[in-house]
């Protein structure tokens, strides 16, 4: 089978969609399938183009198996509403003439991923020129989110925009996103129910596992065997309400041996450093190798998982996988009813958002007693195995794709 993704930022070694399209894409690779990719260079969450990238021309590679094509786009030092905007509109530009290219190619499914929604016009009509059926997988609503968090504003520009959404929507084969509610959204936008699938994220349960305790962040970091940590690792950007992470460390400065890392990089953590400044017992990691990735999720006794209340519904956090793989309880600020927080409540305690003394009050009741945190940590660690099995999703995923292009397996 020829699959053919478009995505952003495919990055296998660092996290959120581009990492997840690189180890779909190399996984699909490694079973004997064709794989190419036509995508952006690295450049999140830093919004910044890595080392060795350019942003102004066209690049190939290839990775694991996988035939990649990093086209142009522009990068802004400050994303706003309209620079983001412009920062998709520039890859769905540069990215049209790449994908039309592939026609030749004769892909058999071809798959496209939002954040990068203003790129399924050019996949639904490369699709459409190779006979293929085409496959839109939503990680992130980005025009809800858009309007949600203040990005755009306007009631005009927001029906007209939902309404091209929803035209676009309804023209694809499959449309699937990681969550039930977040499916449920898909329904409400037009997706016919015979087209709405359920794909999650997955984790890697063998290489993040509960047993490798963290010890070696732990030393590098200069903790007493005794120390309690509460880590939060992942991007650092606009809809985490990052701020509660600062005020919690602040109200609880009075417990000396509960010491809170944040790690991570993006456009929100000059501002959390700001906010944290002069707070002893909190400490910054940058973004760490995907290798280290499972000693460091196990070095924390307490994993944090802020987010923005207009945002809890609109995204599925990929980093909380990790966190439950981890076998460590969960402190997730969602409204009762959203999908975060179904899924979080068993595995740790879910607050409101936005409030930083009921959040610090969480962290505390966690970090006073062991056995909870056993208990929370042990059925985080059976909701991944159960349910986020990286070969298992991606089993189920491909026999979706063969289904869809009437492939059978080799």
């Amino acid at each position: 089978m020829k699959i053919l993704f478009c995505t952003l930022n495919y990055t296998p070694e660092l996290t959120g969609i581009g990492k997840y399209s690189g180890e779909m894409a190399a996984w699909f690779a490694a079973q004997g399938h064709s794989a190419r990719v036509v995508t952006t260079p690295p450049y999140y969450p830093a919004w910044e183009v890595g080392a060795g990238y350019s942003g102004r021309r066209y690049q190939k590679e290839i990775s694991a198996g996988v035939e990649v094509t990093r086209c142009p786009l522009w990068v802004p030092d400050r994303p706003s509403g309209l620079k983001r905007l412009i920062h998709l509109g520039s890859f769905a530009l540069s990215s049209l003439p790449v994908m039309l290219r592939q026609v030749f190619w004769r892909p058999d499914v071809v798959w496209v991923v939002a954040p990068a929604f203003f790129c399924a016009p050019g996949a639904w009509l490369t699709a459409r020129l190779s006979g293929a059926p085409v496959w839109l997988h939503v990680q992130d609503y980005e025009v809800d989110a858009a309007f949600d968090l203040g990005l755009l504003k306007g009631e005009r520009i927001k029906r007209f925009v939902l309404a091209v959404e929803r035209f676009i929507f309804k023209r694809f084969d499959v449309v699937s996103t990681i969550s039930g509610r977040m499916l449920d959204r898909a329904l409400s936008k037009g997706v016919r129910a015979d087209r709405a699938v359920m794909f999650p994220n997955w984790v890697d349960i063998s290489s993040i596992h509960p047993c490798l305790a963290g010890g070696s962040y732990r030393a590098e970091l200069g903790f007493a065997a005794d120390d309690l940590v509460a880590l939060y690792s992942g991007n650092m950007g606009n809809k985490q309400g990052l701020e509660i992470l600062a005020d919690a460390a602040r109200l609880l400065l009075n417990k000396p041996k509960l010491r809170f890392v944040f790690c991570g990089n993006g456009a929100g953590r000059a501002e959390l450093e700001a906010r944290c400044a002069g707070l002893a017992n909190v400490t910054f990691l940058d973004l760490q190798p995907l290798e280290r990735l499972g000693d460091l999720l196990t070095c924390a006794d307490i994993h944090l998982l802020p987010q923005r209340a207009d945002a809890a519904d609109l995204v599925m956090p990929s980093k909380l996988t990790g966190m439950l793989a981890s076998g460590r309880p969960v402190v997730v600020t969602a409204h009762a009813g959203t999908e975060v927080a179904r899924v979080v409540d068993g595995c740790g305690l879910v607050v409101p958002p936005e409030q930083a003394d009921v959040f610090a009050d969480a962290i505390a009741v966690l970090a006073g007693d062991a056995e909870q945190r056993a208990l929370f940590g042990a059925a985080a660690r059976r909701y991944a195995e159960e349910n986020l099995d990286k070969d298992a999703v991606l089993r189920r995923f491909e026999a979706e794709l063969l289904k869809l292009s009437g492939k059978t397996v080799s």
